[in-house]
C-alpha cells in the first residue's frame, strides 16, 4: 500500500472514530473512556503499520479535543498503544499481540505517561497508578473489539491478504 492510500486510511479511522467516539464514551471521574479509540488503534495497527497508527491516534485524539470530547489524557494513551500494537504486529504477524501491544501500550505505559500530565495541567496530586483501571478497562474492551474484527477480516478474501502484506 502506498503512503498516499496509508494517509488517505488513516484520516478516514481518525474521523470514523472521532464521530463514534462521540456516541460511546465511559466518563470516570476527571477522564472519559473511549473503547472506540482503542479499537481504532488495534485496527491501524494491523492494516497501517506503526507511524499510521500513531499518526491516526494523534489526528483522533486531536480532533476529540477540538471538539470537546476527548481529555489530554488522550494523547499519551492512545499514540503509546497504537505504536505498540503496530509494533508488535510487524513482529509477530500474529493479531492477538497487536490486541496485547494496545492493552499494555495504553493501559500501563500510557496510563503512568498521564501522572505528570495531570499533576502539570490539573494540579492534581493524582496517584501513579490511578490512572491504569480506567485505561486498562476501555484498551481491553476496544481491543478486544478491534481483534474480533480483524478475525472477520482475516476469514474474508478481500481484506485477508491485505492485512499482513501492509503492516510495517
Amino acid at each position: 500500500m502506498n503512503k498516499t492510500r496509508k494517509l488517505t486510511y488513516s484520516a478516514i479511522i481518525a474521523a470514523l472514530t472521532t464521530i463514534l467516539s462521540s456516541f460511546v464514551y465511559i466518563p470516570l471521574g476527571f477522564a472519559k473512556i473511549f473503547p472506540i479509540q482503542h479499537f481504532a488503534n488495534v485496527v491501524s495497527a494491523v492494516l497501517l503499520g506503526p507511524w499510521y497508527a500513531v499518526l491516526q491516534a494523534f489526528l483522533t485524539s486531536t480532533l476529540r479535543n477540538l471538539m470537546g470530547t476527548g481529555s489530554i489524557f488522550a494523547y499519551p494513551g492512545s499514540m503509546i498503544g497504537a505504536f505498540l500494537a503496530a509494533f508488535l504486529f510487524a513482529k509477530t504477524k500474529k493479531l492477538a499481540f497487536a490486541a496485547v501491544g494496545e492493552v499494555i501500550g495504553t493501559g500501563l505505559l500510557g496510563a503512568m505517561a498521564t501522572y505528570p500530565i495531570a499533576i502539570l495541567f490539573l494540579g492534581q496530586e493524582a496517584a501513579l497508578f490511578g490512572f491504569v483501571p480506567a485505561f486498562m478497562m476501555s484498551s481491553f474492551a476496544g481491543a478486544l473489539l478491534g481483534y474480533g474484527l480483524l478475525r472477520i477480516m482475516v476469514r474474508n478474501r478481500a481484506f485477508g491478504g491485505m492485512l499482513y502484506q501492509n503492516a510495517g
